[in-house]
């Protein structure tokens, strides 16, 4: 990168690679207002202010103040926890053999619901839907022509089509009609707190166990996680052990 001087301060440069160290403290989420020429011209002039005040802070001894030192020291004191934190932290590993080996004993754990993919033609009549599933079953019209001429969901758009989903995400008269229609056939009316459905499964998808590729990243990551709080938790319990800790 090339490390353009964007301002000089004071005879101290502030460069484009200085911009960037800025940037990239804050988080991944929030930097992309610097991605446009006014939000970085407006960083700019942050950093360019930060470097006036501290030059001011300098020239007039504040940095010799009670209160900065003991700011100072509150900072070093944070940092030095924090990198012992980080030491203790980084020494957790997890193999593949032991990441394998807990997913053999809680498959259970990484199982893929059930899931049905339907449609559904919603109305307040449950007279009118009536008419129309008889339309659908002696085949004068489909099932799809019906949602889009007469359902008052949104999914009438695209014929009715709900898309996939597991058993919790529907509410429940729906849900329980939904899961126990066979594939291809078209319900009775369900009322539900929104109306009347007629509903027509298109597939159904038992539930499955994610196989161990699928999920070794997120294996290894709890089992990671799980024993750095232990590891964490055991070597305070040591320190205790060492230092004392009277709490009153």
């Amino acid at each position: 990168m090339d490390n353009k001087v964007l301002a000089v301060v004071g005879g101290n440069e502030i460069t484009e690679r200085d911009l960037m160290e800025v940037i990239e403290r804050y988080p991944e989420d929030r930097r992309g207002v610097f991605a446009s020429e006014m939000g970085r011209k407006q960083l700019l002039e942050q950093v360019i202010s930060f470097e006036l005040l501290y030059k001011f802070g300098k020239d007039n001894g504040f940095d010799q103040s009670q209160e900065f030192l003991a700011q100072i020291e509150k900072a070093k004191k944070d940092i030095l926890t924090q990198t012992i934190i980080n030491k203790i932290l980084s020494e957790v590993t997890i193999t593949d053999e032991e990441a394998l080996k807990y997913y053999e004993a809680n498959k259970e754990a990484f199982m893929e619901p059930e899931t049905i993919s339907a449609k559904h033609i919603l109305l307040d009549s449950e007279e009118k839907l009536n008419e129309i599933r008889a339309e659908i079953v002696s085949g004068k019209k489909s099932f799809e022509e019906s949602a889009a001429e007469y359902s008052t969901c949104p999914s009438s758009e695209q014929g009715g089509n709900l898309g996939s989903f597991s058993k919790g995400m529907m509410v429940p008269e729906f849900e329980e009609a939904a899961f126990m229609l066979p594939v291809g056939e078209v319900s009775e009316p369900v009322k539900t707190q929104f109306g009347y459905h007629l509903i027509k499964v298109d597939a159904k998808n038992p539930s499955i166990v994610k196989s161990f590729d699928e999920v070794k990243n997120q294996v290894i990551q709890q089992l990671i996680q799980e024993r750095q709080e232990r590891k964490y938790l055991d070597f305070v319990q040591e320190l205790t052990a060492k230092y004392g800790v009277e709490r009153k």
